[in-house]
């Protein structure tokens, strides 16, 4: 491929691939998911979709997990809190566009409070939740209204992933799920230190150990994204 001057599109006029906002759509209706994703494919040729998951299990063991930004639908059946679904993204590197049909003041609150970049109603026309996609891969987030992190609270229903993944039991420690708990969220092994009430250097050991219990049961967790994956399959993200 050969660009322009300003690097954006190729001597064919297409859009060049580093252009590309690279999409996942997350929703238990394979229907709304297939939708989504043909709409694009034939309206949108700046986003492309990679992966498409109706189990949250399913979008983060996808090979292309993470992306630019997840559609994400508020209610799955697997029942993982919301909050846990976003603040897993956004540690892996990927915003989250929340696309749901329950569009209440709560939900909006416990969305945008736990990172994500939007809150959509379903009613919206495909058009304009690609409009925003755009908006938030170029940097724009909607703003947290106040006082919305007192009333975001949990999940009324938590399960656990770790029922339907069936994986080898890597024996983590406590100490260790906690410090892998934390440091999915997003937070640096300082402020994992921090949080725990250690020091650096145990903190970090309590992550190395963890991984290396994950290896050693075949599942690997070197990378931030593949401890993500961990921390669902053995229910961490609630």
């Amino acid at each position: 491929m050969t660009t322009d001057p300003a690097g954006t599109v190729d001597s064919d006029g297409r859009e060049a691939e580093d252009d590309v906002v690279r999409v996942g759509i997350l929703d238990d209706h394979a229907v709304i998911v297939d939708g989504i994703a043909f709409w694009i494919a034939e309206n949108a040729p700046d986003v492309r979709v990679v992966l498409r998951a109706t189990r949250w299990l399913d979008l983060i063991r996808d090979p292309g997990f993470p992306v630019d930004i997840v559609l994400m639908d508020l209610q799955l059946v697997e029942q993982v809190s919301i909050e846990s679904r976003i603040r897993a993204c956004r540690a892996a590197g990927t915003e989250v566009v929340v696309v749901t049909a329950l569009d209440d003041e709560l939900s909006r609150a416990r969305s945008l409070s736990a990172g994500a970049a939007a809150f959509l109603p379903k009613t919206l026309p495909v058009r304009e939740i690609i409009d925003v996609v755009r908006r938030v891969a170029a940097g724009e987030r909607m703003p947290v209204q106040p006082g919305s992190r007192g009333r975001a609270g949990r999940a009324a229903s938590v399960t656990t992933a770790r029922a339907e993944a069936q994986v080898a039991d890597a024996a983590l420690s406590a100490a260790e799920q906690r410090a892998v708990t934390l440091y999915v969220q997003g937070l640096s092994t300082a402020e994992v230190a921090r949080r725990m009430d250690v020091g650096y250097e145990t903190a970090k050991t309590y992550l190395r150990r963890a991984r290396d219990k994950y290896a050693k049961v075949g599942r690997p967790a070197g990378r931030r994204a593949e401890l993500i994956r961990r921390a669902a399959e053995d229910g961490m993200l609630e």
